[in-house]
């Protein structure tokens, strides 16, 4: 008898076979939420009146910011050693760091959010040396929108193509001239302008080219928030790169954004009240001694 040319297939549960793994794209675990901070005991707390002084005086800025008020400084540098390791441990650690490189000479700024929104450690380092140590309250630190400034590329220094484009460089060329489109003709007040270079039919090579033509700044910030956001802005006017990784790092959205700010860098004026509630209670706590 010759085979069946037809191969039999026995239908019915347990007949069938399965990927025992299914590959899913891997999800953010873990989320960063506010936690009080940690203080020492309330008898290492006596004779810190500078290290109080300095707190009200960020607990005054809060109060501003939350009504909508300019931002402030609060200078470190001065505080004898006691009063600012309080300082340190009143204001922790929070969800968001940048570094900010002023100069070619060593100098730059490393910037700490601290576990109340909007309140950020300005430290400025030359060769590795701390030389100035101050807090800001605000939305976000002054300094991006500075030096995101000096970043602009003057007239006649931005880059340009001419004749072929490289190898499996494709759509980059027609994203760069919208994108240079918006940020010459953006305003303040105006919505951002977002290319969503994950939903596009981009290639590696592209990104590269994207990236070369926008050029990169000296203002770089991580937001460690659902996973992880690195912020950095580009030599155009209000154009900035942001970049969400989940808690694999593997890149979950890649864009291009054409506003004054990134939403996503800025403390909200209810995260600035928020901030205001929690630090007063820890004052509060302070004055018990």
């Amino acid at each position: 008898m010759k085979d069946f040319p037809i191969p039999v297939v026995t239908i019915g549960p347990g007949t069938q076979t399965e990927d025992e793994t299914l590959d899913y794209l891997p999800m953010p675990k873990d989320m960063n939420t506010y936690r009080p901070p940690v203080l020492p005991e309330l008898e290492d707390l006596v004779g810190l009146e500078q290290a109080r002084g300095a707190l009200d005086q960020v607990l005054a800025l809060l109060e501003r910011g939350g009504q909508g008020g300019a931002p402030g400084y609060v200078p470190l540098g001065v505080l004898p050693s006691r009063d600012f390791a309080l300082v340190n441990q009143a204001l922790g650690e929070g969800e968001a760091s940048a570094i900010v490189q002023l100069a070619s000479d060593g100098l730059e700024v490393r910037v700490q959010e601290a576990v109340y929104a909007g309140v950020w450690r300005l430290m400025t380092y030359r060769d590795g040396v701390l030389i100035d140590d101050a807090i800001e309250v605000g939305p976000v630190p002054s300094l991006f929108r500075s030096t995101a400034d000096e970043d602009v590329w003057t007239q006649g220094a931005m880059p340009r193509w001419q004749g072929a484009l490289p190898p499996n460089v494709q759509n980059a060329p027609m994203l760069i001239e919208e994108i240079r489109d918006q940020s010459a003709n953006w305003k303040p007040g105006q919505l951002s302008h977002v290319v969503n270079l994950t939903l596009l039919p981009v290639t590696p090579e592209d990104i590269g080219f994207l990236d070369h033509h926008l050029g990169t700044g000296r203002v770089l910030m991580l937001s460690r928030g659902y996973g992880n956001c690195r912020i950095s802005n580009t030599r155009l006017r209000h154009c900035w790169r942001v970049v969400y990784y989940n808690s694999m790092d593997r890149v979950l959205l890649n864009t291009v954004e054409v506003v004054d700010m990134p939403e996503v860098a800025m403390a909200a004026p209810e995260d600035l009240r928020d901030s205001h509630e929690r630090l007063r209670e820890v004052l509060l706590w302070l004055e018990a001694t």
